[in-house]
């Protein structure tokens, strides 16, 4: 299965049914009074972490996700039918950002995590909802209101408690494959892991998830080679097992490699050198690993190291204990903060300020808010008392002072979205 695990997708949730206008028409009821049903809800866009999932690749040639729109509401005072919502199965680790700010609407970090990330819209409410003393039938009913609809980037980012780094062809591969359950392409030319592999390790009673992810270079920070496509991957990780061929099999220098590792994951944003750093001595079969294993040793003398020869599994034992009991100590590093999360959700949604006054000069202002967006999307103004009961809305929420406030006469033009208006200085009026 081909490994995707960053695509760009747009979605829209569905809008809300609209209310409707009806009169209650039954033999010998006469004025049955209003009856107008609502309409449904419009169907919502969950993401869901599934287990089941290791890749991307059912998101990368879908362009649009979309959700079903409400129904109208019907005679009798019945409802429109709701929409189903629309969940998109993801694998576990999978972060989505809104593709215009960056901002991050959820980091789905464990099994069955949901995240809501475009609400559907609220069903209109129908006439008889609007009948009172003064007036006892209402001739509008609100539109539903429209569903959210965003583009937003999915991007996995393995869930892995230990990572292997280290240079192409040191022997990650192998090790994994030792280790674990796991059949990575082996060979003996570099970037034969193209993309990161997972395995599952077994110490004694308990067991930790390994991560063989592909052969870092120099640059790799700054994207080169594989750059961010591997770095990304070890950002979830708790520990680092960093492989050198301390035999030089390469022709490169393990000392030199060891030092141009750490300064890509030093300047890779994340915090990776913070990361607890285990170092695997591999390879140390071969004539001149003894020599340069004392050289390490010199120079860092304060690094954890352990001596290994993978193809023959050979010294992984201890590794694999010292790991074990390190993961036992090590707290989970969150990307991002979670904390005022719902346990399932973690998409949530702020209040919104209910409106802005622009004063765009020569007598013209502008209107804008989210509450004013909604109130405006539900509003039929093709019918003279829906467009009434808009104008008596924005008095009560004070828009006509905040008008006065930002300098609005009697005569200037107001503007909320396409529809605009003479402001007359009167609140009677308004």
């Amino acid at each position: 299965m081909q490994f995707i695990d960053k695509v760009k997708v747009k979605l829209k949730a569905g809008n809300g049914g609209n209310g409707i206008v009806a009169w209650r028409r039954q033999k010998y009821v006469p004025l049955g009074g209003p009856d107008g049903g609502d309409g449904g809800k419009g169907g919502s866009i969950i993401f869901v972490a599934d287990s089941n999932k290791t890749t991307l690749l059912d998101l990368r040639y879908t362009k649009l996700i979309r959700a079903e729109d409400g129904e109208n509401g019907k005679n009798n005072k019945m409802y429109g039918q709701s929409r189903d919502d629309v969940y998109v199965k993801v694998p576990v680790g999978t972060i989505i950002k809104d593709a215009k700010t960056a901002d991050v609407l959820a980091d789905l970090n464990e099994n069955g995590a949901e995240a809501t990330i475009c609400k559907g819209g609220k069903g209109g409410k129908g006439n008889r909802h609007f009948a009172s003393a003064r007036n006892s039938a209402p001739e509008y009913a609100k539109l539903g209101e429209a569903g959210e609809e965003k583009e937003v980037i999915v991007e996995l980012k393995l869930l892995a408690d230990v990572g292997l780094v280290g240079f192409p062809s040191v022997g990650k591969s192998t090790l994994l494959s030792v280790v674990s359950n796991a059949r990575p392409e082996i060979a003996d030319y570099p970037f034969t892991t193209l993309t990161p592999q997972l395995g599952m390790v077994k110490v004694a009673d308990s067991s930790f998830v390994m991560a063989d992810l592909p052969g870092l270079i120099e640059g790799a920070s700054e994207g080169k080679g594989l750059g961010h496509e591997f770095l990304k991957h070890i950002e979830r990780c708790r520990l680092i097992l960093h492989v050198l061929d301390m035999g030089s099999s390469e022709g490169r220098d393990p000392l030199s490699d060891y030092e141009i590792i750490n300064n890509e994951l030093k300047s890779y944003p994340g915090n990776l050198d913070k990361r607890p750093q285990i170092v695997v001595a591999n390879k140390m079969d071969l004539e001149g690993a003894s020599d340069n294993l004392e050289r390490f040793k010199k120079k860092y003398s304060d690094v954890e190291i352990f001596e290994t020869t993978t193809i023959i599994n050979e010294g992984l034992t201890p590794v694999l204990y010292r790991v074990k009991e390190l993961l036992n100590e090590l707290p989970y590093f969150p990307l991002y903060d979670t904390e005022k999360a719902r346990e399932k959700v973690i998409y949530t949604y702020e209040k919104p300020v209910e409106f802005t006054v622009y004063n765009e000069g020569n007598g013209i202002f502008r209107v804008e808010g989210e509450r004013i967006d909604r109130l405006f999307a539900q509003t039929d103004f093709n019918n003279e008392d829906a467009v009434l009961r808009f104008g008596r809305m924005l008095s009560k929420m004070k828009v006509d002072e905040a008008l006065r406030e930002k300098g609005c006469k009697n005569g200037d033009h107001v503007y909320i979205k396409d529809y605009g208006f003479d402001f007359m200085d009167d609140e009677d009026e308004f």
